[in-house]
């Protein structure tokens, strides 16, 4: 496959043959100017730093209605709960901050490759790992409290720059990077689709009564209150939740299938800006 080989792999997805592995491998790095340049072209009249914002950024219609809708945003509740977990101390007397020195402007060095550990390391697993470091009952991670203390943590990571990497020196990080894209461009379910399907190769399409959002941008603006779910949920929720669409068994969120989903996608939407929390249809 040759540098271009990513975005050729994107123009196939609808058809009878999916690759899911190159023959001469591109590097990440040609695969993500591949995948970005794909979008661009895809969507000539949206400016890049729009893509931010999901299907917003490509369907004026709901728009519209959505920036109307952030003018009294239905998170709010959310940060607020949030901030209240990050400022109570464990019953050890130790807390969040303990953690995290730096405060809870972090988003942004997440999804990373932990060495030491030797996987994806995401936010929500760093917070559940500074959790029972102090002898406190790990969260759940689809929804409740989870949700409510990544939304205070993105709102105070806003305008933070996508920008994970890949150590070169690590083997082990590379071939994460690539089991989350195989996991992306695999098909599964009754239905035989894969990720691709509707965020690459039909993106802007609609749906019955929805468009389909481009993938450039998915990472940037979680947790979501989706208006379906009444609620605030994580990434892994809304992952889960695509493949039982297609009626495919869902992983374990925080499992190794889409921590790797998430590290290979949020690789490729590097150079956004971060603005979460997020509403959604």
């Amino acid at each position: 496959m040759t540098k271009h080989g990513f975005l050729l792999a994107t123009l196939v997805l609808a058809g009878a043959a999916l690759p899911i592995g190159p023959v001469t491998a591109a590097t990440p790095e040609e695969e993500q100017a591949a995948f970005q340049a794909y979008f661009k072209q895809r969507f000539p009249n949206v400016p890049e730093d729009e893509f931010k914002n999901g299907t917003y950024a490509i369907d004026p219609v709901t728009r519209e209605n959505w920036e109307a809708i952030e003018e009294f945003p239905p998170y709010e509740n959310a940060i607020s709960q949030g901030e209240t977990l990050w400022n109570t101390p464990f019953a050890d007397g130790q807390g969040y901050a303990d953690c995290f020195p730096d405060g809870p402007a972090i988003m942004g060095r997440y999804p990373h490759w932990d060495r030491e550990r030797g996987l994806v390391m995401t936010l929500p697993l760093a917070l559940n790992a500074c959790r029972t470091a102090h002898g406190e009952t790990p969260l759940k991670y689809k929804k409740g409290p989870i949700a409510d203390l990544l939304a205070y943590i993105a709102f105070e990571s806003r305008g933070q720059i996508t920008q994970v990497e890949i150590p070169e020196d690590d083997p082990r990080a590379l071939a994460a990077y690539e089991q989350g894209k195989r996991f992306y461009f695999a098909r599964r379910g009754q239905l035989n689709f894969a990720c691709g399907h509707c965020h690459l190769a039909t993106s802007g399409a609609r749906l019955r009564t929805e468009t389909l959002s481009p993938a450039y941008g998915h990472t940037t603006h979680w947790p979501v209150y989706r208006s379906d779910w009444g609620e605030m949920g994580t990434l892994h929720r809304r992952f889960a939740g695509c493949n039982e669409q297609v009626r495919a068994k869902a992983f374990e969120p925080q499992g190794e299938e889409y921590r790797n989903l998430e590290y290979f996608l949020t690789y490729m939407n590097n150079g956004l800006e971060l603005n979460g929390p997020g509403a959604r249809k």
